[in-house]
């Protein structure tokens, strides 16, 4: 029996070929689609998931005066492990760690530069499950001027030669000798902290750091028991900041928990995030998630439709079986089979779509992803188990409509092609998503467009990025000088900070007219040609000069500090600001205003922007150096910046970056949605006409006789088309109208996360249902012109 089932189903495959094809692609690119998005969900949602323990990450809400709202930000104090682990039972152990910036080690004649690395306390591998290849977990970190290598690092630096015990030299802001005491497995792609390299937090902390209360610089994760109430302990965090926190300063900070799987995923509003690797906003799953089943479901439906409506071609079938005993539901579980050998022949190809593809996701995605379909054993069984599914759900329908046919109707050639109103509900829901889909790419497009050519206030193009330390730091001054004499360089400026980060906050007190006002602003210091390389307008008073009365004297203001200023001023203006004194530590008695800039997004287009001040101050030094370079050859531009470095800095490695690839980084991941989102829109439009091509072969070749006397009756060519494509046409606009609703809430939902966002036009709703309505009369005029141009002698030929 089920031999000749299967006879009946390959027969048919190949009697239908037009249609079979359609199923099988349609299927095969619904399925390679969920299948890419599964694979990225479950990257996503691995994160993490490596470490046994109870952790969590401590973060902290800052709520100064003058801010525009409340800040969650990443970090926390360098007291707070020790005293929240004496002072709370519930907490077993805490941790501690801060990013180790342009890490340069040498060993002997061999030097390597580490990417990324940590200074971390002693107990930081007993809390995280990393594995350790060689050494203890309890001691490796235990003393000062100790190191953890990861395999790849150790590698190069060491080769062959066992590392352990080895004494390696890093030559940064102080020359630092450390002892290699173990070496552990490459961290994996998917964990939030990356690192090559693990150094001993007591090399550069001692006693004086627990008195550092308010000085947020370093992130700590604690050990909770299993049993652990963390709602109730957050609400102990008040008292415990009032207790510590001395002359009111408690009253700015909130403390709260996050845990360790939330941190890669659901840390879209939380600030200062430095160590986070590819943080991405966990809703962006869940929308991929469900774009995906969408492309499947219009998949399904494509099968639903094209079976129903080839139902005619197998009435008699159905008829005869029926009239010999053949019961309903052996009918019915024999087109359910057929569905499901479809299935599987999709699958099939989609596993090799997906093979084929996969490079090309994981570059768009800078992911890692992996299809090891024969090697993991819960994968294959849950693809081909869902692949069971799919062919049942896809064939559920068309089994219950065909096994229903009546044999005597049927045998007498007395049934009616019913027009299904459920098979013109499947196409509307097809192209109501598809049209859906257009809509919300179009403004995912718009949005990031919009933030990566809106005017920053600011010119960041031509712009190379030098890392500053304590060696290089010094020789800035003669480095500079060198730098302008060159014909590739336009301007050269210093900052202890990098357009398109959070700028550090510090507490600023402002003597005007009335009682002095403190407030919290954004602070940076730069050289006092900062505004003039990156070309910020000032709207009152003047620019930093060079001379040494400026010197960590004079102030530059953005508008949004000068409005928090002068909210309780009315008597003052802008330019009358000029000259007041402002600054912070001690500094606003001697320090002034000399000049108001007009307002610049620091930051990027997810967040307003903040009060600020700009200060110059010499003995302070510079992190980086800004670098404006000339003409479009930036090769040539590069060489000359690095033949001045290796003069005066030779015993140092040069390393650079450009500005605007900073900002396309910060906004990647937003690039990925719309990339993304705007490729799987794409699929669900091609399955989506896949499955009208063959409804408007179908009802074409079922009109045939219809159309060939209509052709000697004197229709035009144009008319037959009209008349065919009119029924799939109404059901487009039926579709469009539908929705448009749902889009608008969707993308105006969305765009609620932006600070700075597009508006909501109306003609790209028109465009996107006109697009459709193309797109479908392109489909269908096809097959409408093939059958209006058929030679009518053929179709009326008698049968």
């Amino acid at each position: 029996m089920l031999k000749n089932y299967l006879k009946i189903a390959f027969r048919n495959i190949w009697k239908n070929k037009i249609f079979s094809a359609i199923n099988i692609v349609g299927l095969a690119i619904g399925m390679a689609s969920c299948i890419m998005i599964m694979l990225f969900v479950f990257f996503e949602r691995s994160f993490d998931k490596m470490h046994t323990k109870n952790l969590y990450r401590l973060d902290e809400v800052q709520k100064f005066e003058g801010m525009v709202a409340p800040q969650k930000v990443a970090l926390s104090m360098f007291p707070m492990g020790p005293t929240l682990k004496e002072e709370f039972p519930e907490i077993r152990d805490y941790t501690r760690l801060t990013s180790f910036n342009k890490v340069s080690l040498t060993y002997q004649e061999k030097k390597i530069e580490l990417p990324k690395a940590l200074w971390v306390d002693p107990n930081f591998l007993q809390m995280f499950d990393y594995e350790l290849i060689e050494g203890e977990k309890a001691n490796v970190l235990k003393e000062p001027n100790t190191a953890v290598l990861s395999k790849s690092s150790a590698a190069s630096m060491f080769g062959s030669v066992d590392p352990i015990g080895k004494s390696i030299i890093h030559y940064g802001n102080d020359t630092l000798t450390f002892k290699v005491t173990g070496i552990m497995e490459d961290v994996p792609a998917n964990s939030h902290l990356q690192f090559d390299g693990l150094f001993s937090f007591s090399t550069i902390t001692g006693p004086d750091n627990m008195n550092n209360w308010g000085g947020n610089w370093l992130i700590t994760y604690l050990d909770l028991g299993k049993d652990a109430d963390v709602g109730a302990l957050e609400k102990k965090f008040p008292a415990y900041l009032k207790r510590h926190m001395k002359e009111g300063g408690w009253k700015f900070y909130e403390l709260f928990l996050q845990p360790l799987a939330d941190v890669h995923a659901q840390s879209a509003d939380i600030t200062h995030d430095y160590i986070n690797f590819q943080k991405f906003d966990r809703s962006y799953t869940y929308i991929f998630s469900v774009i995906g089943i969408i492309v499947l479901v219009i998949a399904c439906v494509n099968f639903m439709n094209l079976s129903t409506a080839r139902s005619t071609g197998r009435a008699k079938e159905v008829g005869i079986r029926k009239s010999i005993g053949a019961q309903r539901f052996q009918l019915a579980g024999q087109f359910i089979g057929e569905s499901v050998l479809l299935s599987m022949i999709a699958l099939v190809l989609a596993v090799l779509l997906v093979k084929l593809l996969l490079p090309a996701v994981n570059q768009l995605s800078q992911r890692e992803l992996t299809f090891a379909f024969f090697t993991n054993p819960a994968l294959l069984l849950g693809i081909l188990g869902g692949t069971v599914i799919i062919g049942i759900f896809s064939g559920l329908y068309p089994a219950a409509f065909l096994s229903a046919f009546q044999p005597i109707k049927v045998l007498k050639g007395t049934l009616q092609n019913s027009k299904s109103n459920f098979r013109n509900a499947l196409v509307i829901a097809q192209f109501s998503s598809a049209v859906f889909l257009i809509i919300g790419t179009a403004f995912a497009v718009k949005q990031l467009r919009f933030m990566q050519k809106k005017d920053p206030g600011f010119v960041k193009e031509q712009v190379v990025i030098i890392p500053l330390d304590s060696k290089s730091g010094p020789k800035y001054q003669a480095i500079k000088q060198e730098l302008l004499s060159s014909s590739f360089v336009e301007a050269v400026t210093g900052s202890q900070q990098r357009l398109g980060n959070n700028f550090h906050q510090t507490g600023v007190t402002f003597h005007g007219d009335g009682p002095a006002k403190e407030i919290a602003s954004s602070q940076v210091v730069v050289d006092p040609d900062y505004l003039s390389l990156y070309k910020i307008k000032l709207v009152a008073g003047r620019n930093f000069t060079s001379d040494a009365s400026d010197n960590a004297k004079a102030y530059i203001i953005n508008e949004s500090l000068a409005k928090e200023l002068l909210k309780d001023q009315p008597k003052l203006t802008l330019e009358t600001l000029i000259g007041k004194h402002f600054g912070f530590s001690g500094m606003d008695s001697s320090g002034t205003i000399v000049g108001v800039a007009r307002d610049f997004n620091f930051n990027s287009l997810h967040h307003k922007i903040e009060t600020l001040c700009l200060f110059n101050q010499k003995d302070w030094g510079y992190q980086e150096m800004s670098v404006r370079i000339k003409g479009k050859d930036a090769k040539q531009s590069i060489a000359a910046i690095q033949a001045v470095w290796g003069k005066l800095v030779p015993e140092q490695t040069f390393t650079y970056s450009f500005l605007d690839e900073h900002f396309a980084d910060m906004y990647r991941a937003d690039s990925q949605v719309s990339e993304i989102v705007g490729i799987l829109a794409g699929l669900a439009i091609f399955v989506s006409c896949l499955g009208l091509f063959g409804l408007a072969s179908y009802s074409a070749e079922r009109r045939i006789k219809e159309i060939g006397v209509r052709k000697v009756m004197g229709a035009s060519v144009a008319g037959i088309v009209a008349l065919l494509s009119k029924d799939f046409v109404k059901l487009v606009i039926v579709s469009i109208i539908i929705a448009t609703p749902i889009s608008w809430w969707a993308v105006n939902t969305w765009l609620a996360d932006f600070a700075y966002r597009i508006d909501i036009e109306w003609w790209v709703f028109v465009t996107a249902g006109l697009l459709a309505i193309v797109v479908a009369l392109l489909t269908i005029s096809f097959q409408s012109i093939k059958a209006a141009m058929t030679n009518p002698v053929k179709s009326l030929r008698a049968e």
